[in-house]
C-alpha cells in the first residue's frame, strides 16, 4: 500500500467533466468515485485532503455558473456542507470509504462534534468538510454551487434556505445522511 492510502496498483486522476478527482487502476482499466476495497481509509483522508481538494474556494468567492443562458442566479441560493454518512444511507459509500457501516447513531455523535467545533470558532465547516465530509464536495470544502427551488432533497433544501448568509445550520437529517450546512450567498 502507498502513502495515498490505495492498494497497490491504484492511482487518483482527476475528472475534467466533473472538475473531480476519482480512482483508477491503469492495469484493469477500472474507473470509480469511490475508494477501491483494500484502501486505508485514515491515510486516504490524509492524502485526499492535501493534494486533491480545492483550499481556493471561499464563502464570498467567484463561482462559475450555469445556471441558464443568461448566467443569473435568481432566486438560487449557494451552500456547502458536510455529510455524515451511515449504513442506513441512500448509498452507504463514499471517497473516504468504500463501505460505510456506522450506526445512524455514531453518525449523530460524529456530526454532532463537527458541530460543536464549527460554532466554538476553532474551524470553519469548508475546512473541516475537506476531510471528514462524505461527499464528493469535500474537494471543493463543501460547496455545492448556486442551487434553486426544487434540486435538492426537500430537507436539504428548506434548512438552506431558511438561512442567511453566513449562517450554518444545525444538523439536517436527509436519506442521504446527516449534514451541517452553511449559506454562502
Amino acid at each position: 500500500m502507498s502513502d495515498t492510502g490505495l492498494p497497490h496498483g491504484w492511482e487518483v486522476r482527476h475528472s475534467n467533466s466533473k472538475n473531480l478527482p476519482y480512482y483508477f487502476h491503469p492495469d484493469s482499466k477500472e474507473s470509480r468515485w469511490e475508494p477501491p476495497a483494500g484502501s486505508d481509509p485514515d491515510k486516504l483522508k490524509v492524502y485526499m485532503g492535501q493534494y486533491h481538494s480545492s483550499t481556493s474556494i471561499r464563502p464570498g468567492a467567484q463561482v462559475a455558473s450555469t445556471n441558464g443562458a443568461n448566467g443569473t442566479n435568481e432566486g438560487k441560493i449557494r451552500a456547502a456542507h458536510l455529510l455524515v454518512k451511515h449504513r442506513q444511507s441512500r448509498r452507504p459509500a463514499s471517497w473516504r470509504e468504500a463501505n460505510i457501516t456506522r450506526t445512524k447513531d455514531e453518525a449523530m455523535s460524529t456530526i454532532l462534534g463537527h458541530e460543536n467545533k464549527i460554532r466554538s470558532g476553532s474551524v470553519g465547516l469548508g475546512d473541516l468538510a475537506v476531510t471528514e465530509s462524505d461527499c464528493s464536495s469535500a474537494r471543493k470544502r463543501g460547496d455545492l454551487g448556486f442551487f434553486g427551488k426544487g434540486d435538492m432533497q426537500k430537507e436539504f433544501e428548506e434548512a438552506a434556505f431558511a438561512l442567511k448568509p453566513g449562517e450554518v445550520s444545525r444538523v439536517v437529517e436527509t436519506a442521504s445522511g446527516l449534514h451541517l450546512i452553511e449559506r454562502l450567498e
